[in-house]
């Protein structure tokens, strides 16, 4: 899962925050680096060769767009894979967009059928649906959401866990089949948005559906007009349509519902006591989401009410490790192989990934597959998705990192990377290779076209520099293959963001500050 992007609000900025606002459209502005820059290399490795990957694609979602270009985890699976090449290390150049004074984070980024980006960014005055340019980053159209009660209550409290903990209010989206944003804001709306070029040549964005949920989801939250609610608020954390084109929708407190989007008849229920801090998946069987507990598999009633087919408790362990957001698992569901779903537990020593069946035929006793316990004692754990394809899956190491302010001064993270494989059989699960790559994290990305996997590194540096790399893995062989710098400070920390792959062949990252491109150029 991506975990707590979008946070835009450190201590020093309370002074400010009023005054901060995106840029005007059609401008871009670089992001400012920290000083050190021309002490830390630039580059290392050497231009990698397209090697593609055999194997078949997830199946494409019929109410999402292609494959690659659709949210956050790439498809309706979580696969994190790419159809398309990203750079190869050939002669890389790197671009950015300071989206506000302070913060600005563009998280999940998704393509509309013209290549155009379409992204969420965070300030403190509230999220932006922006379209950007996809060569020069700039903005082309914008549509403001609503501010997110954690961001008021941060300012109040001085307590800015709050906001970085929270993964609600568009930060997870997805874009449908139509070009269309579709996204649950902080009053507990889902919205459709669409964007349309206007005869002058300008862009903007048109709310094209608004669904209330509110007399199903409580929604007395903190804001500058309610500083003291006496009652709940329960917000959205993300949307993902079912292969029927139900709209699905999961609360933080635990809350699983649905919306028909042709008549707005809206069902729910709750799974009390559990809590949902992650995107889900879907495939034509189900919908495959995990809790604080335990993950399950769902579909719809001929009423469109949430029905359960089978719940699977995992080891939770004690407490929240530093590196994730609650007591449980941090990643999305991954939907793959031969009926496969794979997720990662949150057990004290060692995190284990886990493999299960995820038919609802399965008998209990043969749902697990395997589970292969990652990373070193006492220093594993992630609260990103896992990658898949074919029967393979990569996990990153996320230990250790809380927000923008964890990496100052030149630390960095334990990290690790893994590659494990489900035998070919089903028998059982093999660690392929292990990598020392200190991704602290990011969302990585795989291309299925040249075979490289994608990460955002940050090595300890003696000097107090940080410096943050695009980092391209082999993914037959976990070696690194080559790094470009990105920036150097904290406005280059990617806070939990993804990279992205686009089909011109340029990777994005959301970053503290905005958004960064590394594309080729040799």
């Amino acid at each position: 899962m991506f975990r707590r992007a979008l946070n835009c609000a450190v201590v020093p900025v309370l002074a400010v925050f009023t005054a901060m606002s995106t840029l005007s459209p059609a401008q871009a502005e670089e992001i400012p680096r920290a000083p050190g820059h021309r002490l830390v290399g630039h580059y290392d490795g050497s231009p990698a060769a397209a090697v593609p990957l055999p194997g078949q694609a997830p199946p494409q979602h019929p109410f999402l767009a292609p494959n690659g270009r659709s949210g956050m985890h790439s498809d309706a699976a979580g696969s994190a894979t790419s159809p398309w090449s990203g750079p190869l290390g050939k002669n890389p150049r790197v671009t950015s967009e300071k989206i506000a004074a302070l913060g600005g984070e563009c998280a999940t980024a998704t393509f509309d059928s013209g290549g155009r980006l379409v992204t969420v960014c965070g300030t403190f005055s509230g999220f932006k649906v922006k379209l950007l340019d996809p060569g020069t980053l700039a903005t082309l159209a914008e549509h403001a959401l609503p501010q997110r009660s954690s961001t008021v209550e941060a300012i109040t409290s001085l307590d800015f866990s709050k906001i970085f903990k929270d993964t609600s209010g568009g930060a997870y989206f997805y874009l449908d089949d139509q070009d269309r944003a579709v996204l649950a804001d902080s009053r507990q709306h889902i919205l459709r948005l669409a964007h349309a070029q206007d005869p002058d040549g300008s862009w903007k964005f048109t709310v094209a559906d608004d669904w209330d949920l509110t007399d199903q989801v409580p929604h007395d939250c903190v804001g500058w007009t309610n500083l003291r609610p006496t009652g709940t608020c329960d917000p959205v954390t993300s949307v993902m349509p079912d292969w029927n084109g139900l709209v699905w929708w999961v609360t933080r407190q635990g809350r699983v519902g649905t919306v028909e989007p042709r008549t707005g008849r809206i069902r729910s229920i709750r799974l009390g006591g559990e809590e949902i801090q992650n995107s889900f998946s879907v495939a034509e069987d189900g919908v495959s989401i995990v809790t604080d507990h335990a993950l399950y598999s769902f579909r719809a009633t001929a009423d469109g009410v949430p029905e359960a087919l089978w719940r699977q408790p995992y080891d939770r362990g004690t407490g929240t490790k530093p590196g994730s957001v609650n007591q449980g698992s941090g990643t999305t569901p991954d939907l793959f192989g031969d009926g496969y779903v794979a997720i990662t537990d949150n057990a004290d020593e060692r995190m284990n990934v886990l493999v299960f069946r995820r038919g609802a035929d399965v008998p209990a006793q043969r749902r697990l597959v395997c589970k292969v316990p990652v990373f070193g004692a006492g220093a594993s754990t992630t609260d990103n998705s896992l990658i898949t394809w074919g029967n393979s899956i990569v996990v990153e190491n996320n230990y250790g990192y809380e927000n923008v302010t964890s990496l100052l001064w030149g630390k960095s993270v334990v990290g690790g990377v893994a590659r494990i494989d489900v035998r070919a059989d089903g028998s059982g699960c093999d660690t392929v290779w292990e990598s020392g790559i200190r991704s602290p994290s990011v969302v990585p990305k795989l291309s299925t076209a040249n075979g490289l996997l994608y990460f955002y590194e940050k090595e300890p540096n003696a000097w107090g520099i940080d410096a943050w790399y695009l980092t391209a893995v082999d993914f037959r062989t976990g070696e690194r293959r080559w790094r470009q710098l990105t920036g150097t400070g904290p406005l280059y920390d990617n806070n939990w963001a993804p990279i992205t792959l686009g089909p011109d062949g340029t990777a994005y990252i959301g970053v503290f500050n905005g958004i960064v491109a590394v594309r080729d150029t040799g």
